[in-house]
C-alpha cells in the first residue's frame, strides 16, 4: 500500500469510527431522525431550487462533481469497508464516471411549435421533493447519480438508503449540501433518516409530499414502489445473458465478457451473468477465457460444494454477493493464486448457479446447438426482466434478430457491459436503469413533468 493510499485508508477508518461513536448523526447536513422531517426539510429547499436559475443549478451541480471526484477513493473505500463488497479501484473508476458523464441541466430541454395559430411551448418541470430508495451494492454512486438528475430538474430529493450502507450514504448526502452551501444553494436538497426502515419507507411513499418515487434495488422494493399509488421509477432486477455466436472475435469476447463480469465483483445489475455460447466455437470460448483471462475452470464436485454455499438452503446468500473469486473459491476450500478473478463452469441453463442473478464473478457457460438455440435460450435466462443483454457477433442479421427477441432496456454488442453507462462506450451515465417501468436509463428529463404552454395567434413571425 502506497503512503497515499495507506492516508486515504486511515481517513476512511477515521470516518467510520466517528460514525460509530456518534449514534446520533442527526444534525448533520441532511440527516434526521424522523422521515416526515426529512421530507419537510427537503420540501422546504425545493422551494428555493425550484425559483433558482438553471445557471444556479448547474453551478451547484458543478461542485458535486467537483467533490465527487475528490472524495472518489474516500467513498469507494467506505463502501467496501461497510457493505463487504466490490472492489475498491473499481468504485473509484465508478464515482468518476458519476462525476463526469451523469447529465446535468443540459439534459432539461424545451420543445416548441410555432405556426399562424401563434407559439406551444413543451417545458420540463419539477415534481417537487422525490423520495428515492438505494441499493447496498452501488450506495453512493446512485445517491450522487440520482441527486444530480434530479436537482438538475428542479427538484429535492429524500433519500431511503439500504440500511447495510447508511454510513457511506450519509457521507455522500452530507457532501452534496456542502456542495450546495459553497455553491450559495440551500442545505437539505438531498435528505435522509439516520435509521432507514421499511417503515421510514413506507412513511416516505405515503406522504402527500412526495409525487415521484424512484427505486432503485430488487424486485421487491420495485414492486413495492409500483402498488404505491404514486408515480414510480423502477430500476430492478437483471441476469443479462452474454450470447457468442461463430462468427464473433472468440479471444476478444472472452476478454471483454470477463472484464464485464468481474468489474467490481459482478455487482452492476448490467454485467455478464451467464454466458450462452453456439456449440461450434464454445470450447474455444472457454479455453481463452481460462488460458487468458485469470478463469477457474471449476470441477462438478466444486460446482456443487459452491451452489451449496452461494445458494444455501435454495436461497441467495447475501454474504456470497460482491465477493471476488479467491474469496468465494476460499468458502469451498479451494486455493487459487491471486490472478483468478473469475470462476466457470459448463451446464444447462437451468443450472441454479446460471439461471439465477449472483451478483459475484461466477460465469456459466450454456451450450447452443445453433444460433437460434442461443437465442431461444437467453430469452429464457433473461427471465423477463427486459433489464440488459449483450452479444458478440460480427453478424448484422444475427444481432439484429437477438435484439428483438430479447427486448431489454440495454444491449451492449461486441464490448464488456460496462460500455452500456459511458465506460469505455458512448453515452451518458445512470445508476438508475428504468427497464420495468419503460424509462430505461434515467437522466434528469426522467425526474420531470410535462407542461404545454400555448399562447395563441402571437408570437408567430415568420
Amino acid at each position: 500500500m502506497s503512503v497515499n493510499e495507506q492516508m486515504v485508508q486511515d481517513i476512511v477508518q477515521e470516518v467510520m469510527a466517528k460514525m460509530q461513536i456518534a449514534s446520533d448523526v442527526t444534525g448533520s447536513h441532511g440527516v434526521f431522525a424522523d422521515m416526515n422531517e426529512a421530507i419537510e426539510a427537503a420540501k422546504k429547499a425545493q422551494k428555493i431550487v425550484g425559483k433558482m436559475s438553471m445557471d444556479g443549478r448547474e453551478k451547484i451541480i458543478s461542485n458535486i462533481r467537483k467533490k465527487t471526484v475528490e472524495n472518489a477513493e474516500i467513498l469507494a473505500r467506505m463502501g467496501v469497508e461497510e457493505t463487504g463488497m466490490g472492489n475498491v479501484g473499481h468504485k473509484i473508476l465508478k464515482h468518476q464516471l458519476v462525476a463526469e458523464k451523469t447529465p446535468g441541466t443540459e439534459d432539461i430541454t424545451t420543445t416548441a411549435w410555432s405556426g399562424d395559430r401563434g407559439l406551444t411551448l413543451i417545458e420540463m418541470g419539477p415534481f417537487g421533493v422525490i423520495g428515492a430508495i438505494t441499493p447496498c451494492t452501488n450506495p453512493s454512486e446512485t445517491v450522487l447519480c440520482n441527486t444530480i438528475g434530479m436537482l438538475a430538474g428542479g427538484n429535492t430529493v429524500v433519500f431511503n438508503p439500504h440500511p447495510g450502507a447508511i454510513k457511506t450514504s450519509i457521507y455522500a448526502i452530507n457532501m452534496i449540501n456542502e456542495a450546495s452551501i459553497e455553491a450559495g444553494g440551500p442545505d437539505n436538497i438531498a435528505c435522509t433518516v439516520q435509521k432507514p426502515t421499511l417503515d421510514s419507507s413506507n412513511i416516505m411513499m405515503k406522504h402527500k409530499d412526495i409525487h415521484l418515487i424512484a427505486a432503485t434495488g430488487g424486485p421487491g422494493v420495485v414492486t413495492a414502489v409500483l402498488s404505491s399509488g404514486k408515480r414510480g421509477i423502477g430500476a430492478g432486477a437483471g441476469n443479462p445473458p452474454a450470447l457468442v455466436d461463430e462468427t464473433a472475435d472468440i479471444r476478444k469476447a472472452a476478454e471483454d465478457i470477463v472484464n464485464g463480469c468481474t468489474f467490481d465483483n459482478n455487482l452492476p445489475c448490467i454485467a455478464e451473468k451467464e454466458i450462452v455460447a453456439v456449440d461450434s466455437i464454445a470450447d474455444e470460448l472457454m479455453h481463452y477465457m481460462v488460458s487468458e483471462q485469470g478463469c477457474y475452470l471449476a470441477s462438478k464436485e466444486e460446482q456443487d460444494a459452491l451452489t451449496a454455499v452461494v445458494m444455501k438452503d435454495g436461497r441467495l446468500n447475501r454474504k456470497c454477493v460482491g465477493r471476488d473469486a479467491k474469496t468465494l473459491l476460499g468458502m469451498i476450500g479451494v486455493t487459487v493464486p491471486d490472478n483468478i478473478r473469475c470462476i466457470t463452469f459448463e451446464g444447462p441453463k437451468e443450472h441454479p448457479l446460471i439461471a439465477t442473478e449472483l451478483m459475484m464473478p461466477i460465469l456459466g457457460v450454456v451450450r447452443a446447438k445453433d444460433f437460434d438455440d442461443a437465442v431461444e435460450q437467453s430469452v429464457w435466462l433473461e427471465h423477463g426482466n427486459r433489464h440488459s443483454a449483450h452479444i458478440h457477433s460480427k453478424n448484422i442479421d444475427n444481432i439484429t434478430k437477438y435484439a428483438k427477441a430479447i427486448d431489454t432496456a440495454i444491449l451492449v454488442k461486441n464490448g464488456p457491459s460496462y460500455a452500456a453507462i459511458g465506460f469505455g462506450g458512448e453515452g451518458f451515465c445512470t445508476f438508475t436503469i428504468a427497464s420495468r417501468t419503460g424509462e430505461g436509463l434515467t437522466s434528469a428529463s426522467s425526474f420531470t413533468k410535462r407542461r404545454r404552454c400555448v399562447m395563441t395567434d402571437s408570437l408567430c413571425i415568420r
